[in-house]
């Protein structure tokens, strides 16, 4: 990997620059005038120079007639993203020896954003919220994306530096204290990465060599270079990415950000790469790391394994559970909605993780999906609720805001209690009602405007939004999205107790091998058994439209949990 290597008193720096006649290094040492250093070329399309230089020393590159720019394997840019590169060591005083993370069906995953999840809005304030998440059950935090992005109010998903941790939210040392101290607290900690884009301001990488192609295409512009001439560095440079967060900053797993946009015509594509290239480091660590993908293509190859033809990933993110519950809870039928809805679809979402499994799918005018038989349960990530699924929603409505009480436990009882793999979304335990929302900081004046018109425009024919959409680059956007901590202690304590009760359920009586379930729709109620055969755990649930009474379930069964509130009925118990 290019960048910078430390030696005593001295650095070598070094870049990948086949575009450029030539590079310049600026140094900017503390106490010393800038300085510009004309690098050496070699063979290879690199550029590369000696000076003294050390820890927390700045630099930049000037390629050709450039501004100075930043390196592209910065580690941090304290000064944002078009600032100059601080030299960070890659050493930290770890304190996880001992740990070697978490087998995928122990995963109880809690997706956060940095910015939002406390009033610190930064990697410190996550760490004094570990105790929090601990009692809860949570086995797996997933932070979305902290490569570094323009301003400092941003999902993560218009990073423009993959190996600099945006400094707003503390820099490399603050994530390597979070993860540390989470791994001390017996949490796993999952890294969200974009690999299918790069943003817009503070993209330098078109100075320094092919990283896009315009041989494909993806909705937020340029695709990045995976199969075309020149690719092969570009390849290199976001395999060693990954390899990068799991090797400097020990996570454990990877989540994989929309990869159907990623266009690869190689022989080896670039997920299957990624994955074979994190799983032969895993086994030189001794550790367990996971590598989950966010797609909503309901393709089993994704899973299978190298020798089915598949790409042999751990886990996607399985959206089909999430639709038809919502649907079925809310009543809503715009955009993918208007395929779901029954109760026969959370049926097989249970049972089977894809609904769409080749029918023909409304929404896109064609066939989606594939079966999913082959793939076991715990490899399909669901959740009620996702940063996508709530911040993607014109003002950010959360579930609570949109269904009654009783029915956010009766869909914390299916998440929680299903053989898939389970995912929150911060706040969602407490019945959060505060909105998630799309917020940006962009410095640049044409795409603060675009980003401003294109979220009122996106949300022009969806009748059902009504009222003024927010405007992303303003901070209270941002500051609307804070969860508000102070409803754990009111009126909603009694929601986070259920969400512990089940958590501590389904750690008790779920097993981690063999995950199934039987699910069955009789006369209007949902009836589930775990796993299969010899089931352990039994729900049963109904909705307001149900015309029976709840049925006694046959056999032995003790009573765990129970919920009767606005119609909806849940009832969980052990087999004796």
């Amino acid at each position: 990997m290019d960048g910078v290597k430390l030696a005593t008193n001295s650095a070598e720096f070094r870049v990948w620059a086949p575009h450029a006649k030539q590079v310049k290094l600026q140094t900017l040492r503390s106490g010393a005038p800038p300085a510009d250093i004309l690098m050496l070329s070699s063979a290879d399309d690199t550029f590369h120079a000696s000076t003294a230089a050390g820890s927390g020393d700045r630099y930049s590159y000037i390629v050709d007639k450039s501004q100075p720019v930043p390196d592209p394997v910065s580690r941090l840019l304290p000064q944002g993203v078009h600032g100059p590169t601080e030299i960070v060591p890659p050493e930290s005083p770890w304190t996880d020896h001992a740990w070697r993370g978490l087998d995928l069906h122990d995963y109880i995953i809690y997706e956060l954003h940095v910015g939002t999840f406390t009033p610190k809005g930064d990697f410190d304030g996550v760490i004094e919220r570990l105790d929090y998440l601990k009692n809860l059950g949570i086995t797996a935090l997933e932070l979305m994306p902290v490569a570094a992005f323009p301003g400092v109010r941003n999902w993560g998903y218009d990073g423009v530096s993959p190996y600099a941790v945006q400094a707003s939210y503390g820099g490399p040392n603050a994530l390597k204290r979070l993860v540390d101290a989470a791994h001390r607290a017996g949490i796993a900690v999952i890294l969200d990465v974009v690999y299918n884009h790069l943003g817009n301001e503070g993209n330098y990488f078109r100075l320094f060599g092919p990283y896009f192609t315009d041989r494909h295409h993806t909705p937020w512009g340029e695709a990045i270079n995976y199969d075309s001439p020149g690719c092969e560095h570009v390849r290199e440079y976001f395999i060693e990415n990954a390899l990068y967060w799991i090797r400097e900053y020990h996570f454990d797993g990877l989540r994989l950000d929309a990869i159907q946009t990623i266009h690869d015509d190689s022989p080896l594509h670039i997920v299957a790469a990624i994955q074979e290239n994190v799983q032969r480091l895993a086994h030189e660590l001794g550790r367990k790391v996971c590598v989950i993908a966010e797609t909503d293509e309901n393709n089993a190859a994704y899973v299978l394994p190298r020798s089915s033809g598949g790409m042999g990933l751990d886990a996607v993110w399985s959206d089909d559970f999430h639709h038809a519950l919502h649907a079925l809870l809310t009543g809503e039928r715009e955009g993918y909605y208007q395929d779901f809805g029954s109760k026969k679809q959370l049926v097989r979402a249970l049972n089977e993780g894809f609904v769409f499994q080749g029918e023909f799918f409304k929404f896109w005018n064609r066939g989606r999906g594939t079966p999913s038989r082959q793939m076991p349960l715990p490899a399909h990530v669901i959740c009620i609720q996702n940063h996508d699924q709530v911040g993607n929603r014109a003002r950010g409505d959360r579930l609570s805001t949109l269904v009654p009480r009783g029915a956010c436990k009766l869909a914390a009882a299916l998440l929680l209690l299903a053989p898939e793999t389970p995912l929150l979304f911060m706040g969602e335990e407490f019945g959060e009602t505060t909105p998630f929302q799309f917020f940006t900081d962009f410095g640049d004046a044409t795409l603060r405007k675009a980003v401003s018109e294109g979220r009122r425009n996106e949300f022009k024919d969806f009748l059902s939004f009504g009222g003024e959409v927010p405007d992303p680059q303003d901070p209270e956007t941002f500051e609307r999205s804070k969860l508000s901590w102070d409803l754990i202690s009111s009126k909603n304590a009694d929601m986070l107790d259920w969400y512990r009760q089940l958590i501590a359920i389904r750690k008790n009586f779920l097993s981690a091998g063999g995950r199934t379930c039987d699910a069955q729709l009789i006369d209007g109620t949902i009836t589930v058994r775990t796993p299969a055969v010899q089931p352990r755990i039994l729900i049963t649930l109904q909705f307001p439209d149900s015309k029976t009474a709840l049925p006694r379930p046959p056999g032995n069964w003790d009573q765990l949990l129970s919920s009767d509130e606005d119609g909806y009925h849940v009832y969980v118990a052990r087999g004796l």
